[in-house]
């Protein structure tokens, strides 16, 4: 990452997503201030190409930015990271305007793919795009969109509204009449990510708004938004286990069996854990490291690499997580310490689309030569 972007981020970080880090998780808060200060320091519009007014920098930066913040607030790397992977086909087939404030920092956007119906299958949506003279009427029952009401638009799928092809996708605008939050989270982890679900009840866009060519949104989404939705995704845990670590190894050093005048990290079975818990925080940044690689130079493997990257990343995650709230016992328990906030978020990351599950089974359908998707899609 270059040298002022850096700095900036280091200064929100230290002066604002940290602070506000306790109470977005407590309260179940929209990290706004911590959105807003990424966005005047220029965070936001970092992946912007240059010619549209944005930072011009690639996955690879954004990649850093996600991992940093992760270590600090995973609500807040969740917002970051979906604005992200919403971009790209934002930047290749929507409206300039919305592009030049994306770059300009004053403009939020997200995804929005699951619904209700089709679940975590975020490759068959259910919801309609119905032709209105010049305009669309959209119909959907969005299951989980991250920052819903607090984003300023949604990159959203629908089927097609008349060409052959699985789904197409619109870039609307959050406060479009129609266009409703359905409902409140308050969940397990990333409890101020705004996760809600969204209804379209005949909103009306108009045709502008599609990206793309109607029916083909797959095609958009596997190659514009899901390298950069899973690579991010893999950042995000990447983020959370390094952080997990470091907050392991501060208490197990810190803390003292006085009895025996030793550190708690001078038994041997915690030092067992701490070493699990390194090594799998290493082999998923090892990994991580290797996708972007294989993305950048358009290695042979690029694709299995890819559909790796999450699962590993994220099971990573939960293991580090899992053993450092054993390995601290009772004192992780408690919410000062920040790992019993971390083992919650990186839950997440295992049941987000596509979870772990379906990328285990893309794998192994890579591996064996099958279409990713049945049907041959």
């Amino acid at each position: 990452m270059i040298d002022r972007l850096r700095q900036a981020l280091d200064e929100v970080i230290a002066d604002v997503v940290v602070p506000l880090a306790t109470c977005v998780d407590r309260d179940g808060q929209f990290p706004t201030k911590a959105i807003d200060a990424l966005g005047a320091a220029g965070v936001l519009g970092v992946t912007v190409p240059t010619a549209a007014g944005g930072g011009g920098r690639g996955l690879e930066d954004a990649v850093d930015i996600v991992e940093r913040l992760a270590e600090v607030c995973g609500s807040t790397a969740m917002v970051v990271m979906m604005h992200f992977a919403a971009v790209p086909v934002i930047a290749a087939h929507g409206s300039r305007e919305v592009l030049a404030q994306i770059a300009a920092g004053r403009h939020l956007t997200t995804l929005a793919f699951s619904e209700a119906g089709s679940r975590s299958h975020f490759w068959a949506p259910l919801g309609t795009a119905v032709a209105a003279g010049q305009d669309v009427t959209m119909s959907a029952r969005k299951s989980w969109v991250t920052s819903a009401g607090q984003a300023d638009s949604y990159v959203w799928s629908s089927r097609p509204l008349a060409a052959e092809g699985p789904m197409t996708l619109w870039l609307a605008p959050s406060g479009t009449a129609g266009l409703s939050v359905a409902g409140p989270f308050d969940g397990l982890g990333l409890r101020g990510n705004g996760s809600r679900p969204v209804r379209a009840e005949a909103a009306r866009l108009p045709r502008s708004a599609m990206l793309g060519a109607d029916g083909t949104g797959l095609d958009l989404a596997m190659t514009l938004i899901l390298p950069w939705f899973l690579v991010l995704n893999a950042a995000f845990s990447v983020g959370l286990a390094e952080a997990t670590v470091r907050e392991a190894v501060g208490h197990l050093t810190g803390a003292r069996l006085e009895h025996l005048d030793q550190m708690l990290a001078d038994q041997p079975g915690i030092r067992g854990d701490i070493g699990r818990m390194r090594m799998r925080t290493d082999t998923a940044h090892a990994l991580l490291a290797d996708t972007l690689t294989a993305l950048t130079t358009s290695r042979a493997d690029q694709m299995l690499r890819l559909l790796e990257a999450k699962a590993v990343a994220a099971e990573a995650a939960i293991e580090v997580t899992d053993l450092a709230m054993k390995t601290c016992g009772g004192s992780a328990f408690r919410k000062e310490l920040g790992i019993e906030r971390r083992f919650r978020d990186a839950r997440a990351a295992r049941v987000m689309a596509p979870t772990t599950d379906q990328l285990t089974d893309f794998v192994a359908r890579v591996c064996l030569g099958m279409p990713l998707l049945d049907g041959g899609s």
